[in-house]
């Protein structure tokens, strides 16, 4: 049964899937669906310990989510697919792309990671073993979840259980030297996020033998909150241009680049 791992139920009628893999302490990704087209079926990845899985135990290893995740995400894709993946998200969707069968990984047509490339060094202090109350002020400076959560002290001791255990997930990640991987991949950072900055996003370069292409957009770590029509229209045009050559029609318009417009900058990065 595959149906918990995801937040929609199948669909036809399909050019190309796209599996969403949230960030930290976030199931997101169903107001997706309208604003795609129907040329794409969206996919959000519903993890344990949130929303309607909120009894099932947290999980703090990548490879322990990937394990188990894996042969769901496998009976439900059927044709070409994409991963997007926003911080944790990214490095989740990386691990499952390395650890599918080959069958699947070739219909796996490009990934859209917005997080810094998987095998450089982590930079910063452990967050996941700070007190309580230093670890809920490092996430009210990232500014990805609403005041009004912050402000409810209920609320966050329950999002505060998952925040910290999607943290542990991803600061006990350690990338495993594998093949790279032979699908195109666009980077997806924030200007002002040092996570994402220079290097730590155009190394997504040296994890595929396909294209990969850097996009910075306007803004910090949760950047997409202020430019989803953007974001959806990159994800778009690159992954029908992409399906394109797996057979079938589109409404994704002519060519694979995405628009640039004045809130982003993009670098061809290979």
């Amino acid at each position: 049964m595959t149906g918990r791992w995801f937040g929609t139920d199948p669909r036809g009628g399909a050019v190309a899937q796209l599996i969403c893999l949230p960030h930290a302490g976030a199931s997101a990704y169903r107001d997706w669906l309208p604003r795609l087209g129907p040329a794409i079926e969206v996919l959000p990845v519903q993890l344990p310990g949130r929303e309607a899985r909120f009894a099932e135990p947290l999980v703090r290893s990548v490879g322990e989510l990937v394990d188990a995740m894996l042969d769901a995400v496998l009976e439900r894709v059927r044709g070409p697919v994409a991963v997007f993946g926003h911080s944790m998200g990214a490095l989740i969707a990386t691990s499952w792309r390395t650890r599918s069968p080959h069958g699947a990984r070739r219909r796996c047509t490009c990934s859209c990671p917005v997080t810094p490339a998987p095998h450089r060094p982590q930079q910063g202090p452990v967050l996941h073993t700070l007190p309580d109350q230093e670890f809920i002020d490092h996430i009210s400076t990232l500014q990805g979840k609403s005041s009004e959560v912050l402000e409810h002290p209920e609320l966050m001791e329950s999002l505060r259980g998952v925040l910290k255990a999607d943290y542990e997930l991803c600061e006990t990640y350690r990338h495993p030297r594998r093949e790279p991987l032979s699908v195109p991949i666009t980077a997806l950072g924030g200007e002002n996020d040092p996570d994402t900055r220079g290097e730590r996003l155009t190394d997504w370069a040296r994890l595929t033998t396909a294209t990969c292409t850097a996009r910075w957009f306007s803004g910090g770590h949760f950047y997409l909150h202020d430019h989803v029509d953007e974001l959806l229209s990159t994800i778009k045009v690159t992954l029908l241009g992409t399906s394109r050559g797996h057979g079938g029609d589109h409404d994704g318009g002519e060519g694979t680049h995405p628009p640039r417009t004045t809130g982003s900058r993009v670098l061809p990065t290979s």
